[in-house]
């Protein structure tokens, strides 16, 4: 049974479609069967697969509104040798249309129910806003990852986030988990970036990764050739680090995760 992952936070340009898709692609080298769902309108996740989203019949978009069957939707990611559930503007519309329907908030999980048979992992990159689709996202996932920056107003978005998480276990998916916070864009000259680094490790204990994403020109270039970094330049900071936090995902799965907002309090 696949273990379904949410990676999302509030703030936008935190890197979370950039941990999607080599998260992705780094667990698909390790053996395990992945599919991604590009939840964000924009499909960064999508053209980061090396996939033209311009020209896609259908998209999650017509999963979500019942106009496409999962099996129709889905298409392979070569460069990331998984599937993908691909996006494009047309989902911009779905938050409102989905308003009207029946189970609007279970829509990526009924569909998904259908073939977590057939993955180990299923990866879901998230808008970056509380809307209906990050709410489809977090009512079908086991269990978050929040990629985050090492600054002094990422603890206050991380505490907004918790609470919206907490909301979401008590209403619509009581299995909900936060798997843990992902350093992202990290720079080791920084002062300020190493404090708050502490800080977060001082703060959430084994909740925080012990990789660290840093910045990166090869992780930065990989996208716009859409291919994930470890086919772009394997050798590369950007690329060892996902290799590492592959390994680091892996090693967790089987592992209950404890509850974050005890540590946010």
């Amino acid at each position: 049974m696949a273990r379904i992952l949410a990676i999302t936070n509030q703030k936008g340009g935190v890197g979370k479609t950039t941990t999607t898709v080599n998260l992705a692609a780094c667990l698909a080298e390790r053996g395990q069967r992945v599919l991604l769902v590009d939840l964000d309108p924009q499909g960064n996740a999508t053209m980061g697969c090396g996939i033209d989203k311009s020209k896609l019949e259908r998209t999650v978009y017509h999963l979500l509104l019942g106009a496409a069957s999962l099996a129709q939707v889905r298409i392979d990611a070569p460069s990331c040798h998984c599937h993908i559930l691909p996006a494009n503007r047309e989902l911009a519309g779905a938050e409102i249309e989905l308003v009207s329907l029946e189970q609007r908030e279970h829509r990526l999980g009924q569909a998904l129910s259908e073939v977590a048979g057939d993955y180990d992992f299923i990866l879901i990159d998230c808008p970056p806003a509380l809307n209906l689709l990050t709410v489809n996202a977090l009512a079908a996932a086991q269990a978050v990852m929040i990629p985050m920056q090492c600054e002094y107003y990422a603890l206050e978005g991380l505490s907004d986030l918790v609470a919206t998480i907490k909301k979401i276990r008590a209403n619509l998916n009581r299995k909900l988990e936060i798997e843990g916070l992902l350093r992202t864009m990290f720079d080791p000259r920084n002062t300020l970036a190493q404090q708050v680094s502490a800080q977060l490790e001082q703060h959430f204990g084994p909740k925080v990764y012990a990789t660290v994403i840093p910045r990166n020109v090869r992780l930065a270039e990989a996208p716009s050739y859409g291919k994930p970094v470890i086919d772009y330049d394997r050798s590369s900071k950007g690329a060892v680090a996902y290799m590492a936090l592959a390994e680091e995902v892996l090693a967790r799965a089987g592992t209950p995760a404890k509850v974050l907002e005890e540590a946010v309090r």
